[in-house]
């Protein structure tokens, strides 16, 4: 039996605290996607109006985070509620700098439209946000149904993502030493593909956070960490030497 609330506005405030979360992630997801679509197509008009709407994210980080402050000095929650509290707090500051990355994905995406398309590269960037996406719907799922286990799913996929990110920086990389003419083109990616990283980063943090929300303490064991794109060296491709002409008599 689910447990209630002698004060049944407390219970609203705690229903609306949910729906506040899942609606913003929800968002921050909507525009990932819709940055690396825009990417992919070429398209700068989307992606500006991606760069429009990251004011609604920031705004429903706002809003949770009066709604808490409010809870906590009317309320006071305790134990499970208090953490119910904390935590929402803390995943609304990760969900909106996901909101943030996902609009420098569209502010890149505008300057790259004047620039040649790279289609296979930017493809390659859509999958690995797929990956992030994925992670996002996943946590939100955790967090909605107070489920641990799936919460630390997600915490465990981070490591995929890690190492997508440096396979891409290494095919950039060497893309920029074959064909020079690409550097700018690739120097943007490179920024595009550590955005996505980082947004598969906070969501791995607001994994952790249903973790502590749900149990109590923070998920036992090293986070996983696999990138390894800092260390990447890549040689540059140096012209072939043309034989010496002899001099004619």
């Amino acid at each position: 039996m689910t447990r209630k609330h002698i004060v049944s506005t407390y219970d609203d405030e705690l229903s609306l605290l949910d729906r506040l979360i899942v609606e913003m992630g929800g968002l921050v997801e909507e525009a990932l996607v819709s940055a690396l679509d825009a990417l992919v197509r070429h398209d700068p008009q989307a992606a500006a109006e991606i760069i429009k709407r990251d004011k609604v994210i920031d705004q429903y980080e706002a809003d949770i985070d009066a709604l808490a402050a409010e809870m906590l000095a009317l309320r006071q929650p305790m134990a499970g509620d208090l953490r119910i509290v904390l935590a929402a707090l803390k995943m609304a500051g990760n969900l909106e700098r996901m909101g943030d990355y996902a609009k420098n994905i569209a502010k890149r995406t505008v300057t790259l439209t004047e620039v040649p398309l790279l289609a296979p590269a930017t493809i390659s960037l859509k999958r690995m946000g797929g990956m992030v996406q994925k992670m996002i719907m996943q946590v939100l799922d955790a967090y909605a149904n107070r489920d641990t286990s799936l919460a630390d799913a997600v915490i465990l996929k981070d490591q995929d993502v890690d190492r997508m990110h440096t396979s891409l920086f290494r095919e950039f990389m060497e893309l920029m030493a074959a064909e020079p003419e690409h550097i700018t083109a690739c120097t943007h990616l490179i920024f595009i593909a550590k955005d996505v990283e980082r947004i598969g980063d906070h969501a791995t943090n607001v994994a952790e956070k249903v973790h502590y929300m749900l149990e109590g303490n923070m998920p036992q064991g090293k986070r996983p960490k696999d990138d390894q794109s800092s260390s990447i060296v890549v040689d540059p491709v140096m012209p072939e030497a043309q034989p010496e002409q002899e001099e004619k008599p």
